[in-house]
């Protein structure tokens, strides 16, 4: 299904792309240049103080891109002493939001330079659609950061009236340093999600990007140095969330946690701070959405929000529409339509512009994906299209589609 011409490792050569039953027109597409690797805290890139390294994998073939710094414990500690000291001392919670707003603005400039390259590696270490991830991902980047530097100015109180001789009023602070754990179906859109409001509200930060997918992470970081962000305000460490997330989460100085990932994990986090300080914890946690659709609906709208609904990504979206619920006078049209419309769904090379859908982001996310579907099977749902793994090489699966599944059932997670 993909063969690389670089062997698959490093980057900086071409791709050779085909759909995945391997026919059509070939398209080649330059591999990115692995540039960063290593932690970056206090303004510079740095080993692990253990000097260990793990291997981000490509899905599109289950080879090594890179060996990507491990941070532990005391890596998170040199990284939240270098925000520590950045927001206790430093300029950046300091400086008028007018002007922190500037270089935000300069940073969305210098992503937008870059997005060609940026796509590429978020493509390459998340198996995301090329066109898509230029569009959708790396361009929400600049705008969230474009809003952010807006508001940066216009962080404001509140003057109230109050009975007697009293003056009251409300000032709003930054929080401190906080500590942002970025999940991996959108690396790139969650990190500035999560890193955009807290420089404009003057916070320090480290940052945990997903072990899975760091490589947009680390860029980001060294734009970020080039755009005039002082050292020690935006760190980022690489690693595993049983020990360097769960290092963040439970730190004593750091302020906040805020947190996008599995429920399981959301409560690992506020327990956390609970035994911790206490620290403000913001959650975003997995779900699974129902999607409704009535008799008097279009048949054809409601087959293509479907199937955006529930694979766009390859699935892997919080808020994906898991779940069809169909009223009985549509049931067998839509079915029928949907069926039909799955036959010319294309699953193969994401950087093939002629695929809908890419590889699973890796193999613990493969076999869970192909568990699910497997416990779909026993329990007696009906396998209208897919259902099995497709592809010599990579984390490819058919996209799935289960009928007459029972209520109990919908617990689990189907893609």
């Amino acid at each position: 299904m993909a063969s690389e011409r670089n062997g698959g490792g490093g980057g900086g050569g071409e791709v050779r792309a085909e759909n995945g039953n391997g026919g059509g027109a070939v398209s080649f597409f330059e591999m990115p240049e692995i540039r960063f690797t290593r932690l970056f805290i206090d303004g510079g890139f740095v080993d692990a103080v253990s000097g260990k390294t793990f291997e981000t994998i490509d899905p599109r073939t289950g080879d090594v891109i890179a060996s990507i710094a491990e941070g532990d414990k005391e890596d998170v500690d040199l990284a939240v002493r270098a925000a520590r000291e950045a927001f206790d001392h430093g300029k950046w919670p300091r400086m008028a939001g007018s002007e922190r707003g500037k270089i935000m603005l300069k940073l969305a400039d210098l992503v937008e330079q870059h997005a060609e390259e940026l796509t590429r590696l978020e493509c390459l270490d998340a198996g995301k659609l090329l066109a898509v991830t230029r569009t959708v991902d790396i361009g929400t980047c600049g705008s969230t950061l474009r809003y952010f530097a807006g508001a940066a100015d216009k962080i404001h109180g509140e003057t109230l009236k109050m009975s007697g001789q009293f003056q009251a009023h409300t000032l709003r602070e930054p929080v401190g340093v906080a500590g942002l754990i970025i999940p991996w179906n959108f690396p790139a859109i969650m990190f500035f999600t999560k890193v955009a409001p807290a420089m404009a509200a003057g916070c320090a930060m480290v940052v945990k990007p997903a072990e899975q997918t760091p490589l947009t992470a680390l860029y980001f970081a060294h734009l970020a140095k080039q755009a005039g962000v002082p050292d020690g305000v935006i760190n980022v460490i690489t690693g595993f969330g049983p020990t360097a997330g769960a290092a963040i989460a439970s730190h004593m100085d750091v302020d906040m946690v805020s947190f996008t990932g599995s429920t399981e994990v959301g409560r690992l986090i506020m327990e956390a701070s609970a035994r911790s300080n206490l620290k403000p914890v913001s959650l975003e946690l997995g779900g699974k959405s129902p999607l409704i659709i009535f008799d008097d609906a279009d048949v054809d709208m409601a087959v293509d929000l479907a199937i955006n609904g529930n694979f766009f990504n390859k699935g892997e979206v919080c808020v994906a529409a898991s779940r069809v619920y169909l009223q009985e006078g549509i049931y067998e049209r839509f079915e029928k339509k949907l069926a039909e419309r799955m036959k010319s769904w294309v699953v193969g090379d994401p950087f093939d512009r002629r695929v809908n859908q890419g590889p699973q982001v890796d193999k613990a996310q493969y076999e869970r994906v192909l568990g699910y579907i497997g416990h779909g099977k026993r329990e007696g749902a009906t396998v209208l299209t897919g259902g099995k793994p497709c592809g010599l090489k990579g984390y490819y699966i058919e996209p799935t589609v289960f009928t007459d599944v029972k209520e109990t059932s919908l617990t689990y997670r189907m893609t």
